[in-house]
């Protein structure tokens, strides 16, 4: 029995179910539980009483340690949040410049709580170790409706924000400490790669070496994930391997003890340079199990590798267990270990060709990491792409070419740098072969699916039934699998045309996206489709993305119109996603520039994609879409943005929809003085539900059935009370997105 691979997974096991299941009040009896069931086991015989003392011990060290964890470092952090003071900090990385201001990870020097600090420009180009002192704000982290933004900080250790409150003292506290020595490496590494590779060929490479994507634009970012590779820029087993590698041609494969010396350290140094990811730290514990097994004369198991990276990521902090990059890591690479055998046994059975083993090797990889990732990937990103496999086939035979010609280019740099510039046309050439691959394989048609199609989730379901059951018939021949993929591929072609059928066939479908505290709103009729607006105020989340997967999934792959009531932020941040990712034929918008100089890059961003703009200060613009009529009315306010936006009328069969973006209740008034509206089955409420807007003249008057609120966590107090007691006693039914998420009316 595998001793510490069986207390690894229940120690595991135990911080998953402590983070998602068990509050933390009740986790001291939870560990007096499964401590008295381990000492129980003392009363079984054989094998089974070791099996019940581990795995009933790791669960009980699980959960100890998670409630331990929370209240001495947790919890006295959160409670900082609110209060002002004056603290010294100390820098654990290179500060970045962001849209809030310079921000950078910090501890509290004397306390130990990690910090994510903002302050001003002069944080630039501090050295980590340097300490900053002066006045602070602590703030707690971002709340979002699904926790997952409080999550992702959490999982890093970092549980509190803080801001600086006036004037700074910098200085150095322990700058050129060994400790600093990876971040120093990375952040040099970052600077020849820029020298050596401008543009893209260098923010690719400076993703594979570092994992920092932060320099690929956006438009390769979502290529690259549309065509299920962006797991290649993602510091992993990968590019551990590759380094690995590496070292063994240098120091050949027999001389084990010196591979050992040298790989163990280079590996823990890497895993501290890209900034000890789970991926990264998975990778190096694995193959520090794997370099060590042979010196000690023990054979090397994977399970037990894997398993102690896991407890050991979640020793050090069980906030970790929140990490969806863990859970994808270490999903992944459970699904090559237990399953990639066995699926390379099948794809080359009686055949000895090196193509086809080379082709079933990658197949066979790739299909065993989706067969464990698949239902994560469908959870928190709400996508599957399907082209995956082939984007491996086409793209993973040259990621080792690029990796090692890559950092011979920059060795040979440091020593003359023309040649080094040489060198650098190989990996150079690569990456554009690679860019190119994702951008062509996100350019086809069904090259993923989204879960905003409610079927998919039946048909993934479905389809693990029945590979299980192809599984557990052992009996049946060999035959069974590819029988229960072509059925599985029948039931996803069928749940692709419901999804289609559900979002567009009707005379006028509606639907609210859910952007967080933002606006993105998609109509259909008869198979054609528009957009009213696409944006998002909260950070976290993605609208140009998000609206993209809705109208993939609905069948759509040319957006006929894009209506933009007005150019804040939380209504157009997404757009430029959007134009990324599919053709729009024409946006309409406010003629009038807006006050924050929005209107000229969204202008500039139409103008780069070949879309149309049509905008209006004056008149009024009719539109048909299938067999329904979209009507613009001009701006009728003068005061700001809010006031100058458009108001858009959908109607179809004698089903009406009015948005009016941001109007307060006085232009409300004057969209009633110039406009005769109808009765309403749908109104989304103007500005996200606030006080001073969805009047009650403007809700007497159109008696609309249902009121949409789209609205994310947000400091106004969206929506107001005030503003739904309105809406209740004018008799409609109140639909969040906060709280449902995308809502979908059929108005046939």
């Amino acid at each position: 029995m595998r001793k510490l691979a069986a207390f690894s997974a229940a120690f595991s096991a135990g911080v998953f179910a402590a983070r998602y299941l068990l509050p933390w009040e009740w986790q001291p009896a939870g560990c007096a539980a499964m401590l008295l069931l381990a000492l129980t086991g003392f009363l079984l015989r054989g094998h089974g009483r070791l099996r019940m003392v581990l795995i009933c011990g790791g669960a009980a060290a699980a959960l100890c340690w998670n409630w331990t964890y929370e209240s001495l470092a947790r919890f006295p952090a959160e409670q900082l949040a609110g209060t002002v003071r004056t603290a010294v900090l100390v820098t654990e990385d290179y500060p970045e410049e962001t849209t809030a201001g310079v921000r950078v990870p910090v501890r509290l020097k004397g306390e130990g709580v990690r910090v994510l600090y903002y302050g001003d420009s002069s944080l630039m180009g501090l050295p980590p170790g340097s300490a900053v002192s002066g006045p602070l704000e602590f703030r707690p982290l971002p709340q979002t409706e699904d926790k997952s933004a409080e999550r992702s900080f959490a999982a890093r250790g970092i549980f509190l924000l803080a801001v600086s409150g006036g004037e700074t003292v910098t200085g150095r506290d322990s700058v050129g400490s060994p400790r600093w020595w990876p971040v120093e490496l990375k952040q040099a590494l970052s600077r020849r790669i820029a020298l050596l590779f401008p543009g893209d060929e260098g923010a690719f490479l400076t993703a594979l070496f570092t994992g920092e994507k932060g320099a690929l634009p956006e438009k390769r970012c979502t290529d690259l994930t549309q065509a299920g590779m962006l797991h290649l820029l993602a510091v992993s087993g990968l590019h551990c391997g590759f380094l690995l590698a590496l070292l063994q041609g240098i120091v050949g494969k027999h001389r084990r003890r010196l591979l050992a010396a040298l790989g163990v350290p280079l590996l823990a140094f890497y895993a501290l340079m890209t900034g000890g990811t789970p991926s990264v730290v998975r990778a190096a514990v694995v193959l520090t199990f794997l370099l060590l097994a042979p010196v000690f004369g023990r054979d090397s198991d994977p399970p037990t590798a894997l398993l102690t990276a896991l407890m050991l990521l979640l020793l050090w902090n069980p906030c970790a267990a929140w990490s969806v990059s863990l859970q994808l890591s270490f999903a992944a690479a459970a699904g090559i270990l237990w399953l990639a055998p066995g699926l390379l046994r099948l794809l080359t059975r009686g055949s000895a060709n090196r193509l086809r083993q080379a082709v079933a090797s990658g197949l066979s990889v790739t299909f065993g990491a989706l067969a464990f990732t698949a239902p994560l990937s469908a959870f928190w990103f709400g996508m599957l792409p399907l082209v995956s496999p082939l984007s491996n086939l086409l793209c993973l035979p040259v990621m080792g070419v690029i990796f090692a010609s890559g950092l011979l280019a920059l060795g040979l740099s440091v020593v003359w740098f023309p040649l080094g510039a040489l060198a650098g046309a190989v990996p150079a050439a690569l990456i554009r072969y690679v860019l190119w691959a994702a951008e062509m394989l996100a350019g086809l048609r069904y090259h993923a699916v989204y879960f905003t199609n409610p079927y998919l989730k039946y048909w993934l379901a479905g389809t693990y039934v029945l590979l299980g059951l192809a599984w557990a018939l052992k009996k049946l021949p060999a035959v069974k699998y590819p029988a229960a993929a072509a059925v599985s591929l029948a039931a996803l072609t069928a749940a692709v045309r419901l999804g289609t059928v559900r979002s567009a066939a009707g005379m006028l479908e509606f639907t609210a996206l859910d952007v967080g505290q933002g606006q993105c709103l998609m109509v259909a009729s008869a198979g054609e489709f528009a957009l009213i607006d696409c944006g998002s105020g909260n950070a976290w989340y993605d609208p140009g993305n998000l609206a993209a997967d809705a109208l993939q999934s609905a069948g759509c792959f040319r957006l006929d119109k894009l209506f933009l009531t007005h150019y804040d932020t939380d209504h157009i941040s997404g757009v430029t996603g959007l134009l990324d990712r599919m053709e729009v034929a024409c946006i309409v918008a406010p003629e009038e520039k807006d006050d924050d100089g929005l209107q000229a890059a969204l202008l500039q961003a139409a103008a780069d994609h070949g879309t149309a703009v049509e905008t209006t200060r004056m008149r009024v613009l009719q539109y048909t879409l299938g067999e329904a009529e979209i009507t613009v009315y001009p701006p009728l306010g003068e005061r700001d943005d809010n006031e100058r936006g458009l108001t858009v009328l959908v109607s179809a069969g004698g089903q009406d929809i009015l948005v009016t973006g941001d109007m307060d209740r006085e232009t409300e008034r004057l969209l009633l003085q110039h406009v005769e509206l109808p009765d309403l089955e749908v109104l989304v409420a103007g500005h996200h539900g606030a006080e001073n807007s969805t009047s009650p003249e403007l809700l007497y008057v159109t008696m609309p059935e249902r009121v949409v609120i789209s609205v994310g966590s947000n400091a106004y107090g969206h929506p107001a009370a005030e503003t739904l007691e309105r809406i209740e006693r004018c008799g409609g039914e109140v639909l969040r997105t906060d709280l449902l998420g995308d809502i979908h009316i059929s108005l046939n």
